[in-house]
């Protein structure tokens, strides 16, 4: 959806939003390219829209997304999935060709930006998990590293991914700058009892629980848009970009 200026909300006014007021958007599905640049884009705004954002989003097509400070000519041989598009933040190789996939952002301020990695990243899997039981889902977060292939993100396990049986379903990557903090993530294999549309809506309302917030919906203004589509032409298309190192 497009709107003017910085921000668009519904039904209400940018000085009229609560403070614990953070907005959701569901963009669908979009191309790789596309989907790098809207993050990108988004942490860019963020100071400007002011309160945490939770993105739900697709693949128009399968696809890997690698960790920016990765080497693309040792990654390019872990995978055949095509595009293979540099994230803007770290971690390693993560395929897109039966995940679901969300963004968590925090503006410059908010508790979230200012809190270490380690504890963002457990709270965004806490979240992830308290969701998953609220559809009857038992998971748990990983108490320690049990990496099997460095670089590759679902081989193996991070200290606080979230496991099912044991097994990683869920990580993600983060960064940190002067806009805010990024948070990317990805769950893959996901059980069969469990549908998309429903773990969105458990998201919503185990975030409501947990960080005593209230959803507003988040509707994208022209200039997020304009920016997010110079980042996907000149930057997530682009082989000098993801092949850059």
């Amino acid at each position: 959806m497009r709107g003017r200026g910085i921000l668009s909300i519904a039904g209400k006014s940018e000085a009229g939003v609560a403070m614990n007021s953070w907005f959701y958007l569901n963009t669908g599905a979009g191309d790789s390219a596309w989907n790098m640049a809207l993050d990108e884009a988004l942490l860019e705004f963020a100071g400007q829209f002011g309160s945490p954002l939770l993105r739900f989003y697709g693949w128009k097509e399968q696809a890997a997304t690698f960790g920016y400070f990765q080497r693309y000519a040792e990654i390019s041989g872990w995978t055949r999935l095509r595009p293979l598009i540099r994230r803007p933040t770290g971690g390693g190789l993560v395929p897109h060709d039966r995940d679901w996939t969300y963004t968590f952002i925090a503006p410059p301020g908010h508790e979230w930006h200012s809190i270490k990695a380690e504890e963002s990243y457990r709270r965004i899997h806490a979240w992830i998990s308290r969701a998953f039981s609220v559809l009857e889902l038992p998971t748990e977060l990983a108490p320690a590293p049990m990496k099997e292939l460095p670089g590759r993100c679902f081989a193996g396990a991070e200290k606080f991914d979230l496991l099912s049986g044991g097994k990683k379903i869920a990580g993600a990557a983060q960064r940190r700058n002067k806009f805010g903090l990024l948070i990317q993530g990805s769950i893959q294999e996901q059980p069969a009892k469990v549908n998309l549309a429903a773990w969105e809506k458990a998201m919503l309302k185990t975030g409501e629980e947990l960080h005593q917030c209230c959803w507003t919906e988040f509707k994208l203004a022209d200039s997020i848009l304009d920016r997010a589509e110079l980042l996907r032409r000149d930057k997530y298309s682009r082989d000098e970009y993801n092949q850059r190192k």
